[in-house]
């Protein structure tokens, strides 16, 4: 091979590891955050709000359940 085939062969080696980094990283964020939501279930909290204790609306829940605020405390978090 020559060197521009290996110096591609590396980069691109090197791009798949990080993508596989990341998608490593975002599954283990989105089990940490149904181990969350368990705990709360268990403490009769789930549903409420960490921030504020105010009720997370159905319809969010419903499109992630993992949900720890409500969008308006989500969006100041972030």
């Amino acid at each position: 091979l020559s060197d521009d085939e290996d110096a591609a062969s590396m980069a691109s080696d090197l791009y798949q590891d990080e993508l596989d980094q990341g998608l490593a990283d975002d599954l283990r964020e989105d089990l940490a955050a149904v181990e969350r939501a368990e705990a709360r279930l268990a403490e009769g909290t789930y549903g409420l709000s960490i921030e504020s204790g105010k009720p997370i609306p159905d319809e969010r829940l419903e499109v992630r359940p993992t949900a720890e605020r409500t969008v308006e405390e989500e969006s100041r978090a972030n």
